[in-house]
């Protein structure tokens, strides 16, 4: 009888099950790490986010989400800075940068 060997795997197989292992781990770090942390550079800005939230909450009337909830804005030239919708369409600083929230007058009362 001849010593026959087992047939080994090829080397195809080898690279595609690596390939797979590190597509796994990059997805179960993203979904428990978050996103932001494990590629930062999938998103540098996100006002039309923050646009469209904002224009959301003045057309409901929802004075909580418009004059008091803090918003993380990223434009992706300055750093990341908090700011609320109010602050963004009436602060003389933040209008100047063009962020293009609009007012919504009469739901915010002043001070």
């Amino acid at each position: 009888m001849q010593n026959k060997k087992g047939q080994g795997m090829s080397t195809s197989t080898i690279i595609l099950l690596i390939l797979g292992l590190v597509i796994l781990v990059v997805l179960v770090l993203g979904f428990s790490l978050g996103w932001a942390k494990i590629a930062p550079w999938l998103s540098s800005s996100n006002i039309d986010t923050i646009q469209t939230g904002c224009d959301s909450a003045c057309s409901m009337q929802s004075q909580f989400d418009f004059c008091s909830r803090a918003r993380e804005v990223k434009d992706g030239t300055n750093d990341k800075f908090e700011a609320t919708c109010y602050q963004l369409s009436t602060n003389a600083t933040l209008v100047a940068r063009g962020y293009g929230i609009s007012t919504c007058a009469d739901l915010c009362p002043t001070a």
